[in-house]
């Protein structure tokens, strides 16, 4: 019988993620989750792609705190319909390495079986969070340099 997904529900995951307490974390994982986050590896290590539950608990518990020394979450829009689950806020945390606030966007969906995750798509700016993860802005050429405040295409 396939259990019906709750507000609730997903709101506990949220609770037991910022936790990091796998034993909190772990009911929540279907054991062949598969895990995505979409951002820059290089400087958010708990970024890119895991598959099962051994790897994306040593995802949420190590690699995100050797980022991340504490974070929270401030959601906006959390939706819930039939086995899937999409919120929206954001991410604001403590960089281990320097000690500086980082905070981003980010959006994540769930998809559920029987209360557990089986898919995860997190998809965070990853332009803001590398450009705060280095400490200065990321300089562009102006052949990247699109179109500044107040100009309009015109077709």
């Amino acid at each position: 019988m396939t259990r019906a997904l709750t507000y609730e529900h997903v709101e506990n995951f949220s609770r037991a993620r910022k936790s990091r307490d796998p034993k909190l974390i772990e009911p929540f994982l279907d054991d062949h989750v598969d895990w995505l986050v979409t951002g820059p590896v290089e400087l958010l290590q708990f970024c890119g792609q895991r598959s099962g539950k051994i790897e994306v608990l040593d995802c949420l518990i190590r690699q995100h705190a050797a980022v991340l020394s504490t974070f929270r979450t401030e959601t906006d829009m959390l939706l819930v319909d039939g086995d899937r689950a999409a919120s929206r806020g954001r991410m604001i945390g403590i960089q281990r390495k320097t000690g500086r606030v980082i905070n981003y966007n980010h959006a994540q969906f769930l998809r559920f079986r029987d209360g557990k995750i089986v898919e995860y798509r997190g998809i965070i700016d990853t332009f803001n969070a590398a450009e705060q993860m280095i400490g200065h802005p990321i300089e562009l050429p102006d052949s990247l340099r699109v179109l500044g405040k107040g100009n309009r295409i015109t077709i």
